[in-house]
């Protein structure tokens, strides 16, 4: 056999798993309303989506005190965030300190 003929089993196995991985991954909603996080403690693993909802009329941040990520939140809009990272992670808001919560990533 031509090794040209390998091509496109190798295809499908490569997209065989690329269905696979992103079957399993989830999008998590997490919601700021109120200088609020909410929830406050999140459990999630690597590769899911965090689906960050600033329902407030004042810009936010969701700033991981690692400094792992530092994600801005304009007035009334939803940013997207993929983790790539396992740990647990607390975070707050750059402009509002006293709004804190967690993130449990899981690998």
């Amino acid at each position: 056999m031509k090794p040209s003929g390998y091509l496109p089993a190798v295809a499908a196995v490569i997209l065989a798993l690329g269905i696979s991985v992103s079957a399993h991954a989830a999008t998590i909603q997490i919601t700021i309303q109120n200088l609020v996080f909410a929830p406050a403690e999140v459990t999630a693993k690597v590769g899911d989506t965090i689906e960050w909802v600033n329902k407030d009329v004042f810009a936010h941040t969701a700033t991981a005190r690692n400094g792992d990520w530092d994600v801005t939140l304009p007035p009334n809009k939803t940013v997207t965030q993929v983790l790539k990272k396992a740990g647990a992670i607390d975070y707050y808001c750059r402009f509002h300190p006293n709004m804190k919560a967690k993130l449990t990533i899981s690998p």
